[in-house]
């Protein structure tokens, strides 16, 4: 999982957006099944970022589709 920085996902399109977002939500639901099942975490950080990643992604979505409606 790369880190993401604004400018990155603002270059993306719509779609590439939505895919992204669907493809970290999958990545975090399989962490937090793993730290639910008492597995040892190579990366304990990687959750926290996985979340802000993911809020980033769906923040500069919605600024898209606002200025889309204008």
């Amino acid at each position: 999982m790369a880190i993401l920085k604004a400018r990155q996902i603002r270059e993306m399109k719509l779609e590439e957006i939505e895919r992204k977002i669907s493809e970290l939500r999958l990545e975090l639901m399989k962490e937090m099944a793993n730290v639910k099942m008492r597995r040892p975490i190579k990366n304990p950080g990687k959750i926290r970022e996985l979340k802000r990643t993911i809020a980033r992604l769906l923040t500069i979505k919605k600024e898209k589709m606002r200025e889309g409606k204008k």
